[in-house]
């Protein structure tokens, strides 16, 4: 088993008093020394190599504090990863915690590649899991002592959980973190002076180190669908190379900044406020998008109550989408997922352009939008498509909301609902009726299953299977509607809920069965005329 290991700097790396980065060659000595030794009675298998070729120009030392990490970096980090793809089973990054869960989101999004569909066109395969410490892995009383393993700290058990962590095979990026593995795009920090300072509060963990390393692989990323589309397939990782490329030459093009909610002064007398001129500077500096980190479900002040349109914020965020910016609306709670139509005081945000992440971290949003806008540059992708994308789960970032995956989601349970992106159309699992494609504002029906259901026979049970066929279930586990898309060969599908209904005459709604294995569309169930 070949593990490579990418020291990108922080505390992990950091000697002395003050504390100061070792360089990577350093750290490499001093772990093929302290380290390796230990880490082979555990793995007797493993082949470690550490990457020192792998630099970022911002530092002396060539490794970087992630306090100073900026977009450029996490494409260093994705080339080192995808240039030695072949050679090795699995990555482990060491990183500064202070903007891990940064690139813990932006990694996925330049090691995976995605067409206008959000369909993986280059999958990742191998584990990348990132880690580092609150507390350094060595320690030396002066500049002449021998470096020594510094005793009982977090450093130590999160090189060694990590390490066990990449033979483990999971096909995502990865944060490990005090005997926890955690989903990278969905971890956050937690506590600036514990060790257990990651979490993922809207995502179950992965793995969790005990005894033995317990693995929850339920909840892992299924990986490729086929070899054609894998970063095994040499063509396809020269494809993603050349697509991290051409995103790295355009990263720095797509600032996107993140704005809290906190209280501040406005005037509806003056038609002013505070966070209006933040706004704007925001977007006069060059902001191509922006995060709002909301309060509790994705309110945010407008500076007007009564009328958020009269509002000087409402204006600010208003002129901003005009100009093109992109907005999603986050929150600043750490659990839970976005709903600003619960309350007036967040419902008037899609007037201005603002995008339901659902429960994606404010962290994973910046660096979504940040590298989709690049890719859209590449791409051609116009800006309807990639706002879709941004509300789409690509790679295990967020909740999906419009549609069942026959490798991940794939059920929808007695009622549960899909729903359109703007939220105008919802596909209910109604426990008495069985499925509904619902218009939201008016309870008009649009479609059900062509079938008669007993009252007997409910609640029951949708499933987009992987044989590519979509069946209805009753509560006996008997198939009462199928679509009869299946294929013998296995047929890994996709069941959308596209579009969007503003009225009878522009509805643009379509229930759609994609088979993703082989990019056809199966079915339309219902389609706008």
């Amino acid at each position: 088993m070949k593990i490579a290991v990418i020291n990108t700097g922080g505390t992990i790396s950091c000697i002395g008093n003050p504390l100061a980065p070792m360089t990577a060659e350093s750290f490499a000595a001093a772990s093929e020394t302290l380290l390796n030794p230990i880490l082979k009675q555990a793995f007797p298998d493993l082949e470690i190599s550490y990457l020192c070729n792998i630099e970022f120009p911002e530092s002396s030392s060539k490794t970087l504090d992630s306090t100073n990490l900026q977009p450029s970096d996490w494409c260093i980090m994705a080339k080192g990863v995808l240039d030695n793809y072949q050679e090795f089973d699995g990555f482990l990054i060491l990183h500064g915690t202070d903007s891990m869960d940064f690139t813990g989101g932006a990694l996925p999004f330049l090691l995976n590649g995605f067409d206008e569909k959000g369909i993986g066109t280059a999958v990742l395969s191998k584990p990348v899991i990132i880690t580092g410490s609150q507390v350094p892995l060595y320690y030396q009383d002066d500049a002449q002592a021998p470096l020594t393993l510094n005793f009982n700290t977090d450093a130590f058990q999160n090189m060694c959980g990590a390490m066990a962590s990449a033979r483990t095979g999971v096909p995502e990026v990865c944060v490990y973190f005090q005997n926890h593995l955690y989903r990278g795009n969905r971890a956050i920090k937690v506590n600036a002076s514990e060790f257990d300072a990651f979490a993922t509060p809207n995502y179950p963990a992965l793995a969790e180190f005990g005894v033995e390393l317990s693995l929850f692989s339920e909840h892992w990323l299924p990986g490729p669908v086929h070899d054609s589309v894998s970063l095994d397939n040499a063509n396809v990782l020269e494809k993603q190379q050349t697509n991290l490329a051409q995103i790295n030459t355009n990263i720095d093009q797509f600032p996107v900044a993140q704005l809290n909610a906190f209280p501040a002064h406005y005037s509806q007398t003056t038609g002013t406020a505070f966070m209006a001129e933040i706004i704007n500077t925001m977007v006069n500096a060059g902001a191509k998008g922006l995060v709002l980190e909301s309060y509790g479900e994705g309110n945010f002040p407008s500076g007007n109550p009564d009328s958020p349109s009269d509002g000087a914020i409402y204006q600010a965020l208003n002129s901003a989408n005009t100009q093109g910016v992109n907005i999603i609306d986050c929150t600043q709670v750490i659990s839970g997922t976005v709903n600003n139509s619960a309350y007036a005081s967040g419902a008037w945000l899609p007037q201005v352009g603002a995008l339901n992440p659902a429960d994606m971290t404010p962290m994973t949003a910046l660096a979504k939008l940040t590298i989709l806008a690049s890719l859209s540059e590449i791409d051609g992708w116009d800006r309807a498509n990639l706002q879709t994308l941004c509300q789409s789960n690509l790679v295990g970032e967020m909740a999906s909301i419009n549609n069942l995956d026959s490798r991940t989601n794939s059920r929808l349970m007695p009622g549960q609902a899909i729903h359109s992106l703007d939220g105008s159309v919802s596909l209910i699992n109604d426990q008495a009726l069985g499925p509904r494609l619902m218009v939201v504002s008016s309870e008009q029906l649009l479609w059900q299953l062509p079938v008669a259901l007993q009252s007997s026979d409910m609640p029951g049970l949708l499933v987009m299977q992987d044989d590519g066929n979509l069946v209805f279930y009753s509560r006996t586990n008997q198939a009462l509607w199928a679509s009869n898309t299946n294929n013998p060969a296995g047929a890994s599908s996709k069941f959308f809920l596209n579009g969007s209904y503003k009225s009878a005459n522009e509805n643009s709604i379509s229930l759609q069965i994609y088979n993703y294995s082989a990019n056809v569309t199966s079915a339309f169930l219902y389609r706008a005329e």
